[in-house]
């Protein structure tokens, strides 16, 4: 109570003395000056991921069997094949590029896969007019038993600003006793002290629920455990199928934003198990979600019909359309899933997918997504990048067995 009528500028009906007025004045200079820190924190990341990052990791094509040459092939290609005209633009490398540190602290890339070293890495991808990724771990070691940042976040942040290093990948192995909060904001704040702009990804696996606390300490956070090569299975350890992933993300829609977005993972797009209508499926739906779209196959000998999916212009629109609303499932029936993201052009893009093993008629009415009913909508096949019949009422259509037809309906508003 006394707080609150120092706030009202009385104590017990007089004006507040010129000690209490000083204390109140020290007071709120500190309120202010955090909140200019947390906004200014929030605005570095927001600046960075307007729309969800894109580009490629090397880990669900290569694990730690990574190196230079692997990493400069993938630039080129990322270029040569059309994926950094449609937006592509990060070349993150993953856990294994590491093996120790010298004598002062400073981490050390393996010589035998990187004998350029990283700056030279980095600098190469910068050439082709790309963005330079790299991988930490909050904990002692990384997942796959290399150093990890833990007690070093400083002298990394600083390291990897001097590298040239664009966008960072923080993984939570070997972390036992520590807080998430905790760990991922020092690195946060390291980053911001190294004085190059640097983009951090959490990837905690969702265990401390991060879309409730990391906005502004990171631009992206994992959801969920690591993405697997295969349509709906689900590993001993945790790993899940993409429809496992998708499923868990359901939920997680008001938490994603302009600089603060929910990660699914990485996409499996172009591995081995799925096919090809499963990689189609997996691609759309990630860009419903506004997910981050970080390719995980090897761009360098992945075929046109790949390459097609990770390109296809109309719906990386939709995950990339600036209003940055996360889509939202309208409607499950027995599998058979229908999506709904509202755009920035007043337009809503519709997915309609078919988890069943079956082919399935399925539908959307106007009035489910928000449009009149009676009033001609038109509707844009994104696949094929056609128009379709207008409809008044209900748009139908045959779904394949694990398939997606995604499209944009603009209609009259129920509002107006």
């Amino acid at each position: 109570m006394k707080f609150l009528r120092a706030l009202l500028g009385k104590r017990k009906g007089k004006y507040l003395d010129k000690m209490t007025k000083h204390t109140m004045k020290k007071a709120f200079l500190i309120l202010f000056l955090l909140l200019v820190a947390q906004i200014g924190a929030y605005a570095q990341f927001s600046e960075l991921a307007k729309t969800p990052p894109m580009g490629w990791n090397s880990w669900n094509a290569f694990g730690l069997e990574i190196n230079s040459k692997i990493v400069k092939s993938v630039a080129d290609s990322m270029v040569s094949k059309g994926m950094a005209a449609v937006g592509y633009d990060y070349i993150i490398i993953d856990d294994g590029w590491q093996i120790g540190r010298d004598a002062n602290g400073k981490i050390i890339a393996d010589s035998t896969r990187f004998p350029e070293g990283i700056k030279f890495l980095a600098d190469y991808v910068h050439s082709k007019g790309l963005k330079f990724g790299i991988y930490t771990c909050c904990g002692t070691k990384t997942c796959g038993g290399r150093p990890g940042s833990y007690g070093y976040e400083v002298l990394d942040a600083k390291t990897y600003a001097e590298w040239g290093v664009d966008f960072i990948k923080e993984d939570w192995c070997f972390t036992d006793g520590l807080d998430a909060h905790v760990r991922y904001k020092i690195m946060s704040d390291a980053i911001r002290a190294s004085g190059r702009q640097m983009l951090l990804s959490l990837c905690e696996w969702g265990k401390s629920n991060p879309w409730e606390w990391a906005k502004g300490v990171g631009a992206m956070w994992r959801t969920t455990n690591d993405i697997q090569d295969c349509f709906d299975c689900v590993r001993n350890w945790g790993g899940m199928g993409w429809v496992q992933i998708l499923e868990k993300n359901v939920n997680l829609a008001s938490y994603a934003g302009p600089g603060h977005w929910n990660d699914p993972d990485m996409l499996e797009v172009g591995n081995r198990a799925l096919s090809t209508v499963e990689c189609r499926s997996h691609f759309a739906m990630w860009c419903m979600l506004a997910a981050p779209l970080i390719a995980g196959n090897n761009i360098s000998t992945m075929n046109d019909v790949i390459k097609s999916i990770l390109t296809a212009p109309e719906i990386i629109a939709i995950d990339q359309d600036p209003l940055g609303i996360q889509g939202t499932r309208i409607r499950n029936e027995s599998g058979l899933q229908v999506w709904q993201k509202p755009l920035s052009d007043g337009s809503v893009a519709v997915a309609l997918f078919n988890s069943t093993k079956t082919l399935a008629p399925m539908e959307v009415s106007l009035d489910e997504i928000g449009f009149k009913k009676g009033a001609k909508s038109s509707v844009r096949d994104l696949w094929n990048r056609k128009e379709l019949k207008a409809i008044k009422t209900t748009f139908k259509t045959n779904v394949e067995p694990h398939g997606v037809v995604i499209i944009k309906i603009k209609g009259k508003n129920t509002s107006l």
